[in-house]
């Protein structure tokens, strides 16, 4: 490339302030930043041969950004790539609005594209069963690692959740879950969890470095609270030892856990509540997978499943 073009290429002064205003007032890192950057100058490609400029942003409208879109859907980029471009857009157009720049904002009524909905990877049951019989040696590590599996599955809770559990927040078969935003809530626990935590108790004293701790659940290691990315070690050994195929971590024990509450005839505002989630609608995403369960039922059980109207004319 020649030192000329080089020049030309490089960010003009509009695109360089919005750049620096986002590094030095917005604090971003600098990998955000390069981001930004990259999508202003894809779009100031796709201006290139329509005679329009960044840098003469009161000559670009709303059918451009449009036209910008259809061409990134004509590229096959996934949805979240093209909200992410959008964005970088619209927080440009957004700083050139505010400096005075520009009259109008030509990302006015531009959405970004409806996501594709995203269902929770889930166990089936005799998956989930299978990692909580999972062959541990009977020492104290052990004993702690599949009473940790069995909170999280039998009771829904997430990895914060339940590396955050003191002892004081174990009482017989119920536990005291503080959940997002600091709300607590009363869980109960499994006949399994309770026998698995009993038994855990009775050797936890051998992982402590100091007798005063108060977490449940200790490391090895540091004999202190165990942290969310050895929780995720423990389930992803604990999923390894029962031959699972998946990458199955906290999480899908949770998801795993609502699904099949929900299949064994569990009502939504129950376990809404098991899971502490604030607003319904965030339960309901579980209501697919169940949905899904039942039609695969109904497809082997009836005897008219499967049967289209070519059948039934054959007949």
């Amino acid at each position: 490339m020649s030192s000329t073009s080089a020049k030309r290429d490089r960010p003009g002064e509009l695109v360089q302030g919005f750049l620096a205003f986002l590094s030095v007032e917005k604090g971003y890192s600098a990998a955000t930043v390069r981001s930004y950057g990259t999508d202003l100058e894809q779009f100031q490609e796709f201006l290139k041969p329509r005679k329009r400029t960044l840098e003469k942003p009161g000559r670009i409208d709303r059918d451009l950004v449009r036209g910008f879109l259809a061409e990134l859907h004509r590229r096959r980029l996934s949805k979240t790539s093209m909200g992410r471009k959008l964005s970088s857009l619209r927080a440009y157009f957004k700083y050139l609005l505010r400096h005075k720049q520009i009259a109008k904002d030509p990302m006015a009524g531009i959405r970004n594209p409806k996501q594709e909905k995203r269902h929770p990877q889930v166990l089936n049951v005799d998956q989930a069963v299978s990692m909580m019989e999972a062959s541990v040696t009977p020492d104290p590590e052990g004993l702690r690692d599949i009473a940790l599996a069995e909170v999280l599955y039998g009771s829904g809770l997430r990895i914060s959740e339940a590396v955050g559990l003191d002892l004081n927040d174990v009482d017989s078969d119920v536990i005291r879950v503080v959940g997002k935003g600091s709300k607590e809530r009363i869980v109960p626990l499994s006949d399994a969890a309770v026998k698995r935590i009993r038994r855990y108790m009775e050797q936890r004293h051998a992982l402590l470095s100091d007798y005063s701790e108060q977490a449940l659940f200790v490391s090895v290691r540091a004999g202190r609270r165990l942290d969310r990315r050895q929780a995720n070690r423990i389930v992803a050994k604990l999923a390894k030892l029962a031959g699972l195929p998946k990458d199955v971590h906290p999480h899908m024990l949770r998801h795993s856990f609502a699904t099949h509450m929900l299949e064994a005839g569990a009502d939504l505002r129950s376990v809404q509540e098991l899971l502490g989630h604030e607003n319904l609608t965030t339960t309901q995403r579980y209501t697919h997978l169940d949905m899904q369960r039942i039609m695969q039922v109904y497809d082997q059980a009836h005897p008219l499943a499967g049967v289209t109207e070519d059948d039934n004319k054959k007949e």
